[in-house]
């Protein structure tokens, strides 16, 4: 399978397996944790304005796409999913917001999608603003509303977020090139938002020829949700779950949430998970990131 960028020509630079996944990404790195030092792309470094698009496209079948944002460093690299249906489109999640969708991939925008936020953070939330149409869980249309924590910038977005990790082993910027010549990382930012429409658990979304059912998954933080469609088994998880160690450290993350939250996933009949950082992965996979999870002392 080939990667197309958002212009539609070969990304040879993005190799995809057989998973359907581009070979290079590895998983989300996390804050600190008891002393733990984050993990992140220490080395690097801005190279000036990015060549090419911004995002990459991968086509994964099925009218499902993945968009990624490769110059963002993996802290906060996210992925958007774009799903087709016969009557409308769909897109989880918004990504980092650094970069315009609607300049850098304009037939994201041709059938006027309905854009599913799965939590309330800068990387999932940041471009929501330039869909017509915006959905969340009530829970974190709340935190949208006011606005999120959000800065380009490692310490200060810590600062904000409310926690401390060892900041010598984080890049000070989070992007490595720069979107387009003249832009400031400093002037970045998230704006309060006001969903057109409240998600709540059991809502369903009809996009024709194919249905999403939203889970209410709270743990990470209040108002996460994930979508299921039980035509094809796929779920698409936000930060609920992706194949690494799972954030329930953040100020607003509740465990006793997350654990119940992992023993409805461990449960479910899934076929693939397209989390929101990171490869697809399958439910044997899934039980085992729960499961895993849930041997964790409360």
């Amino acid at each position: 399978m080939t990667a197309f960028t958002a212009g539609g020509s070969p990304a040879t630079v993005t190799p995809v397996g057989p998973d359907g996944e581009p070979v290079e990404y590895g998983h989300r790195p996390l804050p600190a944790r008891s002393g733990e030092a984050p993990r992140s792309s220490v080395g690097r470094r801005m190279t000036g304005v990015a060549t090419g698009r911004w995002y990459e496209l991968h086509e994964l079948g099925d009218g499902v796409v993945r968009i990624t944002e490769p110059h963002v460093d993996k802290l906060l690299r996210a992925n958007l999913w774009w799903l087709r249906g016969a009557g409308r489109d769909i897109v989880v999640d918004a990504g980092l917001g650094v970069a315009a969708l609607r300049t850098e991939i304009p037939q994201l925008f041709e059938r006027d999608p309905l854009v599913v936020l799965t939590h309330a953070h800068l990387d999932h939330v940041g471009g929501a603003g330039e869909f017509r149409e915006q959905a969340a869980h009530t829970a974190a249309a709340d935190v949208l509303a006011r606005g999120v924590p959000a800065s380009l910038y490692t310490a200060e977005l810590y600062g904000r977020i409310g926690i401390t990790p060892a900041e010598e082993h984080l890049p000070d910027l989070l992007i490595d090139a720069l979107p387009a010549p003249g832009y400031d990382p400093r002037t970045y930012s998230v704006a309060p938002l006001a969903v057109t429409r409240r998600l709540h658990d059991g809502d369903v979304i009809d996009l024709g020829g194919r249905t999403l059912t939203v889970i209410h998954l709270p743990g990470h933080i209040p108002g996460c949700v994930a979508l299921h469609e039980e035509r094809t088994g796929a779920l698409f998880t936000g930060d609920v779950v992706y194949d690494g160690h799972l954030i329930d450290d953040l100020p607003e993350s509740v465990r006793s949430a997350y654990r119940h939250s992992m023993e409805h996933l461990a449960d479910l009949a899934l076929s693939v998970v397209h989390p929101g950082h990171g490869r697809s992965f399958g439910r044997n996979r899934l039980r085992e990131l729960a499961r895993r999870y849930l041997r964790q002392e409360p």
